[in-house]
């Protein structure tokens, strides 16, 4: 059986960290997505794939078109796609920043999952794991937006999971509090970055999921601070 791995959102601060470490894992195809791609590796089986604003149907459809289903095939797809907008009150927060989170942070990830599923559907089954958010299980003042687009994304891989037993498709999400990035420091310059969960632990984790994609599905895995051990 062959396996494919697709990773949307592969040149963000997330995505460069899990995919250096997912590449390199025992996948024979690899897909990278993203609007540009300021690293490209060395390995012969990795194509790129330059999306545009995933917000659009018509734009998620053209990402897809270089992926073939078959039957001799198992999908497997970790999407970091998402954005975070914050700081303000309910009664302060502007339609339009409401708009911005709900499409960044769900109907992206919604139309991504409708698309990914069609192809599982024709293929011998498949694997999504999507990056929710600490505050979509857990409310934070001055997070209303974020939190309810994270929230609604949660409640998709529930939902998928269940639907998703009748095509052979498992569903899962990791939702970090905060991660490693260099936008995050900026934002946090005081903080101990020690205990911030790191892009690469992330890629390990999710390939672990996708090790476990035939019975593991519906969970939604919380990261909160790290400990100052390593192996």
């Amino acid at each position: 059986m062959n396996k494919e791995l697709l990773i949307f959102g592969s040149n963000g601060a997330l995505g460069k960290g899990a995919a250096s470490v997912m590449i390199k894992k025992n996948y024979d195809k690899v897909y990278l997505f993203d609007f540009n791609f300021e690293k490209k590796y060395d390995q012969k089986n990795i194509e790129y794939i330059q999306i545009k604003d995933l917000s659009q149907e018509n734009n998620i459809i053209d990402a897809f078109k270089s992926i073939k289903p078959g039957r001799e095939k198992i999908f497997f797809l970790f999407s970091t796609i998402g954005g975070f907008a914050g700081g303000k009150y309910v009664w302060e927060t502007d339609v339009e920043e409401f708009d911005k989170m709900i499409g960044m942070n769900f109907k992206t990830n919604f139309l991504i999952a409708k698309h990914f599923s069609k192809i599982v559907k024709e293929s011998a089954g498949g694997s999504i794991c999507f990056t929710a958010a600490f505050t979509g299980l857990r409310e934070e003042k001055k997070k209303a937006a974020y939190g309810a687009a994270k929230g609604g994304l949660i409640h998709l891989v529930k939902t998928l999971a269940a639907e998703g037993e009748e095509i052979n498709l498992s569903v899962n999400a990791v939702a970090p509090y905060i991660i490693d990035t260099p936008a995050n420091r900026e934002w946090a310059k005081d903080d101990d970055y020690d205990v911030w969960m790191k892009p690469a632990e992330i890629g390990e984790l999710v390939n672990s999921i996708f090790n476990s994609f035939h019975f593991m599905s519906g969970n939604v895995i919380q990261l909160t601070n790290r400990f100052k051990v390593s192996l």
